[in-house]
């Protein structure tokens, strides 16, 4: 299992001097992939950012986990996404979702059928990264269009998707998944098996599965345990990750955390592993500076096997 940073912590700074800074730790760390989320009303450009990080930060694979599909054509989000890619010499992940319906209603946005609309946008999208053109007509969305300059080596891409329609859609179609706030016990009993099995059955490589989670190394397991729950508690309350937590048995974002003891933590991150996770993406959620220094040298270590 490859190990990331995932530095969407620094989102809402939208400091883009500062996630270049993280980005080039992480580099200079050995950590094969740095990932950034794209908030759909915060005003901060992922695929931007990471365009800009990637002309300081050499040497790691950047990606987007995610950029919400509603609010952006496919035919927009590929020109943005091949300019960037053409920068950043085949270093780019696309991570793309649907985000959530609370979050597409501030925006005016319908989230009706999202699996429908899943599959018209990666019928468009999908033929543009592979082959620069397409000639799509769907329920609600169209594309005919034909690149300026077709694609090099494909973008890979991968779905956030934890429903079942969601992982076929994902493995049949794309490189894999992303996943946040899911479990080891639901990655191995459902995300996995599901996901495998549609890109086996389309014929497809062996899907990526990039998972994040919150890590700390710290004596206070609780304390972190309960701000994470006070201060993400949102997150248990939007449909699909609350399907998640259900599968996994617990109560809320608190719970799945990898949180304690060097050991302890170290145990999780193998769990992950074992359960499919072929990139682990970890965020650090470190509040004091002992806890940032130790989480960082555990996950460092975790670098070596």
């Amino acid at each position: 299992m490859r190990l990331g940073i995932n530095g969407t912590g620094l989102v809402q700074r939208a400091s883009v001097d500062k996630v270049t800074e993280d980005a080039a730790r992480a580099a200079a760390d050995g950590f094969s992939s740095y990932w950034l989320a794209e908030h759909p009303t915060g005003g901060f450009d992922a695929l931007t950012v990471l365009t800009v990080v990637g002309q300081q930060v050499a040497g790691i694979e950047l990606g987007t986990a995610i950029v919400p599909t509603f609010p952006r054509h496919p035919l927009a989000l590929a020109g943005q996404l091949l300019t960037a890619r053409s920068v950043l010499e085949g270093r780019l992940t696309l991570g793309i979702g649907l985000s959530h319906e609370a979050m597409m209603a501030q925006l005016g946005i319908g989230f009706e059928k999202p699996i429908r609309h899943l599959r018209e946008y990666l019928s468009i999208l999908m033929p543009l990264l592979t082959q620069g053109k397409v000639d799509f007509q769907g329920e609600t969305l169209s594309c005919q269009a034909e690149l300026f300059r077709p694609p090099g080596e494909p973008c890979p891409v991968l779905v956030a998707a934890l429903g079942p329609q969601a992982l076929r859609v994902a493995g049949a179609r794309t490189q894999g998944t992303t996943l946040a706030w899911v479990g080891p016990k639901t990655i191995r009993e459902h995300i996995v098996p599901t996901l495998s099995a549609a890109a086996e059955a389309a014929g497809q490589p062996e899907p990526r599965v990039v998972a994040t989670l919150p890590v700390c190394v710290t004596d206070d397991a609780e304390a972190i345990r309960a701000m994470i729950a006070k201060g993400l508690s949102m997150y248990g309350q939007l449909p699909s990750y609350r399907a998640m937590f259900d599968r996994e048995g617990v109560e809320g974002p608190g719970d799945v955390a990898l949180i304690g003891a060097e050991e302890e933590v170290r145990d999780a991150i193998a769990g992950l592993a074992e359960a499919g996770v072929t990139d682990f993406a970890a965020t650090e959620f470190t509040p004091s500076q002992a806890d940032r220094e130790r989480t960082r040298a555990l996950l460092k270590s975790a670098l070596q096997g």
